[in-house]
C-alpha cells in the first residue's frame, strides 16, 4: 500500500502497512484516534492477552465470543453468593440452637442448685400459710348471697 493509505496502526507504529496487514480493518486510516490510546507500559502485556483471548473467544463462540463466558462467570458468582446467604442462615439457626441449649443447661444447673438447698429455702414447697384460711374458717361456705348477689 502507499504511504497516504497506511491503516492508523501502522501509522501509530510508523511502519510499511501490507496488503494483508491484519489491523487495517480495524483502524481505518480515516480514524486515527480509535488507535492513539495509548497504553503505559506495565498495561500493554495485558492488553496483549485479553485481545488475543477475545480473538479465540470468537473463533470458538462467533456468535457470543467472551460474552457467553462472562455470562457463565456472572451466573456463579450469583450462585455462590445465593450458597453463602443458605450457609449464613443455617449458622445463625445453629448459633440460635446453641444458645438455647446453653440456656436450658443453665436452668437445669440453677434448678439443681435449689435442690442442695435447705428445704425452707425450696420455693417448690408447699406455701406453709395455705392452711391458715382452712383453720380459721373452718368447713364455712363462702358462697353466700348479700343483696341478691351470689358470690
Amino acid at each position: 500500500m502507499s504511504r497516504s493509505t497506511r491503516c492508523a496502526a501502522c501509522k501509530s507504529l510508523r511502519r510499511r502497512c501490507t496488503k494483508d496487514c491484519v489491523l487495517a480493518p480495524y483502524f481505518p486510516p480515516t480514524n486515527p484516534q480509535r488507535f492513539a490510546c495509548q497504553l503505559p507500559l506495565h498495561l500493554r502485556p495485558v492488553a496483549a492477552d485479553c485481545m488475543s483471548f477475545e480473538a479465540s473467544s470468537r473463533v470458538e463462540d462467533p456468535v457470543y465470543g467472551s460474552v457467553r463466558i462472562i455470562s457463565r462467570l456472572q451466573e456463579q458468582i450469583i450462585e455462590a453468593q445465593s450458597e453463602l446467604e443458605k450457609t449464613k442462615g443455617e449458622m445463625a439457626f445453629h448459633n440460635a440452637q446453641q444458645q438455647q441449649m446453653q440456656q436450658l443447661q443453665m436452668i437445669h444447673a440453677v434448678a439443681q442448685e435449689g435442690e442442695d438447698q435447705p428445704s425452707w429455702l425450696n420455693s417448690s414447697q408447699q406455701d406453709p400459710f395455705s392452711n391458715v384460711n382452712q383453720q380459721l374458717f373452718g368447713d364455712y361456705n363462702y358462697s353466700s348471697t348479700f343483696c341478691g348477689f351470689e358470690f
